[in-house]
Parts: C-alpha cells; sequence; structure tokens
C-alpha cells in the first residue's frame, strides 16, 4: 500500500473514532465535502480550511513516529500546523491543554462552531 494512501485510511480511521471531531480542539472536522461543511457552519470557502480533516502524528515522523494506528490521530489543519510550526513543539497532552485553555479564551478558532445551530 502506498504511503499517501495507507495514511488516509489511518486519518479515515482516527476521524471516525474521534467522531469527526478535532483531536486538539474537538471542533468538527470536514474531510470531503468543503462546500457542504461551510453551509453548515456559515463559513467561506477560505474560513472552512482551518477545519479539514489532516492525520496528525503524535510522535513526530523525525523523531521516530510510525504511520500506524497507535500514532495517528485526526487534527483540523489549524491545530496541526499550529503545533509544528512550533520552535520547540508541545507534546500532545500538553499541546491539547494548551489549545482548550485558548478555546475557552475565545482566542483559538474565530467560532466555536458547536454554538451554531443545524440546519
Amino acid at each position: 500500500m502506498r504511503n499517501s494512501r495507507k495514511l488516509r485510511m489511518l486519518r479515515n480511521k482516527a476521524a471516525q473514532r474521534q467522531r469527526g471531531r478535532c483531536h486538539y480542539c474537538l471542533e468538527p472536522m470536514w474531510d470531503e465535502d468543503q462546500t457542504a461543511f461551510g453551509k453548515r457552519f456559515s463559513l467561506s470557502s477560505g474560513e472552512t480550511l482551518r477545519y479539514r480533516c489532516t492525520a496528525e502524528h503524535l510522535l513526530e515522523k523525525g523523531k521516530g513516529g510510525a504511520d500506524d494506528e497507535r500514532n495517528i490521530v485526526a487534527a483540523c489543519r489549524h491545530c496541526n500546523r499550529t503545533r509544528h510550526r512550533a520552535k520547540r513543539p508541545k507534546d500532545p497532552a500538553s499541546y491539547a491543554k494548551y489549545v482548550q485553555s485558548r478555546m475557552g479564551k475565545g482566542r483559538w478558532h474565530p467560532d466555536r462552531l458547536d454554538r451554531q445551530p443545524d440546519p
């Protein structure tokens, strides 16, 4: 199985386990239908990009992390990118606490998607 196909399969399994929510911020994510997600939450196509489902390696590949079910979770694009852009990325548990703290202060995503009604 090609690596990208395997990673996609692992990401999809993780997203199912997590009920379509980001491992860190717990917000809903989209994988296939960006337009429907945008309509559901009244977001522009640009705003929806931050909620795209990505495969997140809990232990980075560069530090020996493998492409396997125990090491892959689903994370929104914003959380995944922000974690790995740091000079010294936090470990997954510390990062989740950091994100949740920022979410509680309204300083992570522009809006909480859960608070918006479903059509």
